[in-house]
């Protein structure tokens, strides 16, 4: 029998022209956390793309590489890779096995991928994944709509109330940024 790992918050916002992407660190199987400092998060072309995954570790290195692969294909195009990799992920017969969610953005796209097909922009200039990210997104939402914070502290503060509501979810933060171009 295969346990069930629950693990993850990953966010993403965007606002003043940089983009900030934040993990937690935390991996659990059943009732027992395992790791508290997990890597979630990428740079991926240049530094160019950030991306976090939510799910198997294993699985998500392997959509990484794929999809820096189909980066590179497109001339560092996100919605093209984006679109090519969900593609592969939902047809290929390996890449159908596995367990995951990919959150990925540039200055100008925020895409969540997955092996269903999906390939969603959101509406707004946030979006999150994980057993934490509703949490997450909804405190990004409010903030944006309601502060002047920028982008960091917005991410920062959303991610910490994720890990103080959601039990798979810690405070040990990483976070990813692409500054504002001048």
């Amino acid at each position: 029998m295969k346990p069930e790992i629950r693990s993850t918050t990953v966010l993403v916002v965007r606002r003043g022209g940089r983009v900030v992407m934040a993990a937690d660190g935390q991996v659990t199987m059943k009732e027992t956390v395992v790791k508290h400092g997990a890597h979630k998060l990428r740079r991926l072309y240049n530094g160019q793309v950030l991306a976090g995954f939510a799910g198997a570790a294993a699985d998500a290195f392997t959509l990484f590489e794929r999809f820096e692969t189909k980066l590179k294909d497109a001339a560092g195009n996100v919605t093209r890779a984006a679109v090519e990799l969900t593609k592969d992920w939902r047809t290929d017969r390996m890449l159908r096995r596995l367990e995951a969610l990919l959150l990925v953005a540039d200055r100008d796209k925020i895409f969540l991928l997955s092996g269903s097909g999906d390939v969603i922009e959101p509406d707004h200039d946030t979006m999150a994944i994980g057993s934490g990210g509703n949490f997450a997104y909804a405190a990004a939402r409010a903030l944006l709509l309601h502060s002047d914070l920028d982008a960091r502290r917005i991410t920062e503060a959303a991610m910490r109330l994720a890990g103080e509501m959601c039990i798979y979810t810690n405070a040990e933060l990483q976070f990813e940024e692409l500054p504002s171009q001048p």
